[in-house]
């Protein structure tokens, strides 16, 4: 899998970044080289979460939206 991931330098010194795809993911690191090796371990955290799924009954309705 291929993500797109937005990185900014940090104001305190070091860099950020956030994986835009993944709600939530993002991490950091002192180094350009430290922030990859944690960005590959926050996708992989996040991908790896169980996600339960939803609860429904027979007067449920399930959507698809587009905003």
């Amino acid at each position: 899998m291929k993500f797109k991931v937005i990185v900014h330098e940090a104001a305190e010194g070091g860099y950020w970044a956030e994986v835009p795809a993944i709600p939530g993911c993002a991490t950091q690191g002192d180094t350009f080289e430290e922030l990859l090796k944690n960005l590959y371990e926050a996708i992989e955290g996040c991908l790896s979460v169980d996600v339960e799924k939803p609860k429904r009954t027979t007067k449920d309705r399930v959507l698809e939206i587009a905003v």
